[in-house]
Protein backbone atom coordinates (compact mmCIF):
# COMPACT_ATOMS: atom_id res chain seq x y z
CA UNK A 1 0.00 0.00 0.00
CA UNK A 2 2.80 2.47 0.84
CA UNK A 3 5.32 1.00 -1.60
CA UNK A 4 5.47 4.22 -3.67
CA UNK A 5 7.96 5.71 -1.20
CA UNK A 6 11.11 4.28 0.32
CA UNK A 7 10.07 4.27 3.97
CA UNK A 8 13.33 3.98 5.85
CA UNK A 9 13.98 4.92 9.47
CA UNK A 10 15.62 8.25 8.55
CA UNK A 11 12.61 9.14 6.37
CA UNK A 12 10.20 8.20 9.15
CA UNK A 13 12.18 10.24 11.69
CA UNK A 14 11.99 13.34 9.46
CA UNK A 15 8.22 13.05 9.20
CA UNK A 16 7.86 12.30 12.92
CA UNK A 17 9.96 15.40 13.67
CA UNK A 18 7.88 17.64 11.41
CA UNK A 19 4.58 16.38 12.81
CA UNK A 20 5.92 16.73 16.37
CA UNK A 21 6.89 20.34 15.66
CA UNK A 22 3.42 21.06 14.28
CA UNK A 23 1.85 19.40 17.34
CA UNK A 24 4.02 21.53 19.61
CA UNK A 25 2.92 24.66 17.75
CA UNK A 26 -0.71 23.64 18.20
CA UNK A 27 -0.22 23.25 21.96
CA UNK A 28 1.58 26.62 22.15
CA UNK A 29 -1.21 28.27 20.16
CA UNK A 30 -3.83 26.90 22.58
CA UNK A 31 -1.83 28.16 25.57
CA UNK A 32 -0.96 31.60 24.16
CA UNK A 33 -3.10 32.52 21.14
CA UNK A 34 -1.88 35.00 18.55
CA UNK A 35 1.19 33.21 17.22
CA UNK A 36 3.74 35.28 19.17
CA UNK A 37 4.20 37.87 16.42
CA UNK A 38 7.45 39.79 16.23
CA UNK A 39 9.61 41.67 13.76
CA UNK A 40 13.04 40.12 13.34
CA UNK A 41 16.30 40.79 11.53
CA UNK A 42 14.77 40.09 8.11
CA UNK A 43 12.28 42.91 8.64
CA UNK A 44 9.31 40.57 8.45
CA UNK A 45 6.53 40.28 11.00
CA UNK A 46 6.43 36.54 11.66
CA UNK A 47 4.53 34.11 13.85
CA UNK A 48 5.76 30.81 15.25
CA UNK A 49 4.35 28.96 12.25
CA UNK A 50 6.09 31.32 9.84
CA UNK A 51 9.38 30.79 11.62
CA UNK A 52 8.91 27.00 11.47
CA UNK A 53 8.22 27.21 7.74
CA UNK A 54 11.28 29.39 7.11
CA UNK A 55 13.43 27.05 9.21
CA UNK A 56 12.21 23.92 7.35
CA UNK A 57 12.58 25.56 3.95
CA UNK A 58 16.07 26.86 4.72
CA UNK A 59 17.13 23.48 6.11
CA UNK A 60 16.01 21.71 2.97
CA UNK A 61 18.00 24.20 0.87
CA UNK A 62 21.08 23.58 3.03
CA UNK A 63 20.79 19.82 2.49
CA UNK A 64 20.11 20.16 -1.25
CA UNK A 65 23.06 22.51 -1.70
CA UNK A 66 25.29 20.10 0.20
CA UNK A 67 24.14 17.17 -1.93
CA UNK A 68 24.72 19.16 -5.11
CA UNK A 69 28.17 20.37 -4.14
CA UNK A 70 29.65 17.55 -2.07
CA UNK A 71 27.32 14.54 -2.05
CA UNK A 72 27.11 12.31 0.97
CA UNK A 73 27.48 12.03 4.00
CA UNK A 74 24.67 14.23 5.24
CA UNK A 75 25.85 14.33 8.86
CA UNK A 76 28.01 17.35 8.07
CA UNK A 77 25.22 19.78 7.01
CA UNK A 78 23.00 18.63 9.90
CA UNK A 79 24.59 21.05 12.44
CA UNK A 80 24.26 23.86 9.87
CA UNK A 81 20.54 23.11 9.46
CA UNK A 82 20.01 22.95 13.22
CA UNK A 83 21.89 26.24 13.60
CA UNK A 84 19.69 27.80 10.91
CA UNK A 85 16.56 26.63 12.74
CA UNK A 86 17.80 28.06 16.04
CA UNK A 87 18.60 31.35 14.28
CA UNK A 88 15.12 31.43 12.73
CA UNK A 89 13.32 30.92 16.02
CA UNK A 90 15.46 33.43 17.94
CA UNK A 91 16.10 36.23 15.45
CA UNK A 92 13.61 36.06 12.55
Amino acid sequence: MLSWMAWTWPTALVFIGIFSAIGTLIILEIRTPGGDERKGVLGLVTTRGDRLFIALLGSSYIFLAWLGLFGTPLWIPLPMAIGWAVFCFRKV
